[in-house]
């Protein structure tokens, strides 16, 4: 059986970067990913936004990595030169009953350390925005927004200039303890098994179902397996981009709201909705515009008739139901499972692409 320091289970943003982050420690590193390429799972199935970190709890794992993570990834891509733009996000009240909860979110991010944002009142939102309908609105200028493939191969490149090794077509199956550490049993073409001294479980979609592979995890430790999956749909706008900036409305319970985001093309996309499915499946239905029509025109009213195309659908790796607050990140170490040389990280869904290089940090520790 051949040995290795450290096996990363799932080549996304989040394997990458932890992958890269060990490699360059000095660590023995072997990344196994089931798919074919790098970054196909939800790393390539988002709204490749760069958030600021104001929606979560204070002193959450989600707050905290958000911050740190933001001011990182900023620094990353401008040092690698990986496609990026901090063009800004405007949080924006529809009409006044709205506008006290826009400053609770102010008041949240600053306890969180985002100290930024802007307070518009309606006149000075419009003069950035002129399409704009809103009675207030928050300025975030440290949101923006990244190329996830580009930051993914250049992640990906690091850590093989650092010696880790990426092995494509190799699904983890499961794996147990042993005195000397972790078997993991690996699928695929030539099914091998390998003996690591640390196990990360970056696995995304996969990452609870792989937990529960391992075997000796102490009862009741590991989330149970997920009974309906959370997908969201995104649709694109055919024309030009009525706005130069991101638009969120306030967010309602456990998602952001349907929003408008851009991609470095200038091309204008909105979403992701929030619909549990029984089923994992990724087709958008286009009947699910007349709501995205409704929502969107209370902050852009005017939005023609038929601009809406489906665009793409993610899924996102949630630890909660429909109807719950979602929680924070999940990373579980032997202390929390009483498997030795494991490390899981769970729940890693929004802003797991902007907590990319802290979450490979706090990992690692």
């Amino acid at each position: 059986m051949e040995r290795v320091e450290c096996v990363v289970i799932g080549a996304g943003v989040v394997g990458l970067a932890l992958a890269r982050h060990l490699a360059q420690s000095g660590r023995e590193v072997v990344v196994l990913e089931a798919e074919d390429r790098i970054g196909t799972g939800i790393s390539s199935r988002n709204s490749e936004v760069i958030h600021a970190g104001i929606y979560y709890p204070a002193g959450s794992l989600k707050a905290r990595l958000c911050v740190a993570g933001n001011r990182a990834l900023y620094a990353y891509c401008e040092a690698r030169q990986v496609n990026h733009r901090r063009c800004g996000k405007l949080i924006v009240a529809t009409d006044d009953s709205q506008v006290e909860a826009l400053r609770q979110l102010r008041l949240r991010a600053a306890a969180n350390g985002v100290t930024d944002l802007q307070w518009l009142e309606r006149d000075e939102a419009l003069a950035l925005e002129p399409r704009l309908q809103c009675t207030a609105a928050l300025l975030s200028p440290s949101t923006g927004i990244v190329d996830s493939h580009g930051l993914m191969r250049s992640l990906g490149l690091e850590a093989a200039a650092a010696g880790a090794s990426v092995v494509l077509k190799s699904p983890v199956l499961g794996g147990r303890a042993t005195p000397q550490g972790l078997e993991v049993q690996v699928g695929g073409g030539e099914p091998m098994s390998l003996l690591a001294r640390r196990v990360y479980n970056a696995a995304g979609m996969g990452a609870i179902p792989l937990a529960r592979a391992f075997e000796g995890a102490r009862p009741g430790s590991l989330p149970p397996l997920p009974r309906r999956f959370a997908k969201g749909n995104y649709f694109s706008l055919t024309g030009a981009a009525p706005f130069s900036r991101l638009v969120y409305p306030i967010p309602p319970l456990g998602a952001l709201g349907v929003h408008l985001t851009l991609d470095l093309a200038g091309q204008a996309r909105f979403g992701p909705d929030v619909e549990w499915i029984d089923t994992e499946n990724y087709d958008v239905d286009p009947h699910r515009a007349d709501s995205f029509y409704a929502e969107v025109r209370k902050y852009w009213p005017q939005l023609p008739e038929g601009a809406l195309q489906p665009a793409y659908a993610g899924i996102r790796p949630k630890l909660h139901g429909p109807g719950e607050i979602p929680p924070d990140f999940l990373i579980q170490r032997e202390a929390d499972h009483g498997l030795p040389s494991l490390v899981n990280l769970l729940g890693i869904e929004s802003p797991g692409l902007t907590a990319c290089l802290a979450l490979a940090e706090e990992a690692a520790r």
